[in-house]
């Protein structure tokens, strides 16, 4: 059996991996600095984010680890929102995406260290149209500053102002785990 590492702080990607009843541990020592060539396709900066935070791992991995690095954003317009930085920027994000579809796009990046797998889901969301005093509300309770598109689809905002889904609930969430699943079979 090998060692399986989880190379995230996300509380959301521990749980969801969690809830595959597999062992592993959380080690989150990184030397990689979230940088983007210019005119990166949208669709691809999760994708080099992901291998990006792979190969930044602290440490060579021991033959019998197998490391998992991840990196999720929204995608809206072919504009790629991350992680909002103040409350003006979570409100500006949820403005964008009120009233309409946007892609939530999760890579992951499967490592031992004889090979290496990056993959990536889509899932569309499309939000309801959204009062300010919903969006002030969530922002000012719920505090979404580590989440890409300032949202949490598992939290009240994803309750009130999510009509549908196209694709996997849990990519939404940041980790896609039916195809971690799959893909760790092969490793292991």
């Amino acid at each position: 059996m090998k060692k399986i590492i989880l190379g995230s702080n996300s509380p959301r990607r521990r749980e969801l991996l969690a809830g595959l009843d597999i062992d592993f541990t959380v080690d989150t020592g990184n030397t990689f600095e979230e940088r983007l060539e210019p005119g990166v396709e949208a669709h691809q900066v999760p994708v080099q984010l992901s291998a990006g935070k792979s190969h930044g791992f602290h440490r060579p991995l021991a033959a019998d680890e197998v490391l998992i690095t991840s990196d999720t954003v929204v995608i809206v317009d072919q504009e790629v929102l991350g992680k909002p930085h103040s409350r003006e920027e979570a409100v500006e994000m949820l403005c964008k995406l009120s009233g309409r579809a946007h892609e939530v796009v999760t890579a992951v990046t499967i490592r031992d260290c004889e090979r290496e797998e990056t993959f990536s889901v889509s899932t569309q969301v499309h939000f309801e149209t959204l009062a300010q005093a919903e969006i002030d509300h969530y922002i000012d309770k719920y505090r979404p500053y580590d989440k890409a598109g300032a949202y949490g689809i598992q939290e009240w905002i994803g309750y009130v102002g999510i009509s549908a889904i196209e694709g996997s609930f849990y990519n939404v969430m940041g980790f896609p785990v039916h195809r971690v699943w799959h893909a760790l079979q092969r490793f292991l």
